[in-house]
């Protein structure tokens, strides 16, 4: 794991280690950095989709639940009107729409970043707390196909980082 003083620095060696054919560098900084996801090869993440889907079933579900208990379970003749009177389900139908959307996001935000995470790796490095403050941290992972310990120390270290640790596993 290499640290970094601005972002500028670690956005280049994202990019670098990119280049050098790393497939799951992660880097760590204290606020969000232009451009820091494309150089570390996200393209895209499937949490739209899961907030589409969370929608869908739960305005769904409202509706099926409002129609079941009006017209199948507990059918009351009022005034004359149709027992399934669908314009009086549209509020709870769009109110369980944003609910279902907004648990799917959530699910689907905390599953695609690992989370929650209660031990990592990086917690035992010392200096590591200093990315909620005012650091920028670049790890190559050793799971990556392209890792191996001495080139990575070595790419590392062409980078100018102000320290260059190796994490405990």
């Amino acid at each position: 794991m290499a640290e970094f003083a601005d972002a500028d620095e670690l956005l280049a060696a994202a990019r670098r280690v990119r280049e050098a054919g790393y497939q799951r560098a992660e880097a760590y900084s204290p606020f969000h950095v232009d451009g820091l996801a494309e150089a570390l090869g996200f393209t895209r993440n499937r949490v739209p989709a899961f907030t589409f889907v969370g929608g869908v079933l739960g305005g769904a579900g409202g509706f099926f639940l409002q129609w079941y208990s009006a017209v199948i379970d507990f059918p009351v003749n009022v005034a004359g009107r149709p027992l399934n009177s669908w314009p009086m389900f549209i509020p709870v139908t769009f109110e369980m729409a944003v609910l279902g959307a907004a648990f799917a996001a959530l699910i689907s935000m905390l599953a695609a970043n690992g989370l929650p995470r209660l031990r990592h790796p990086l917690f035992a490095v010392a200096e590591f707390d200093l990315a909620t403050r005012n650091r920028f941290f670049l790890c190559l992972r050793c799971d990556d196909p392209a890792f191996e310990p001495q080139r990575a120390r070595e790419l590392l270290q062409a980078m100018h980082p102000m320290r260059c640790v190796e994490v405990p596993a």
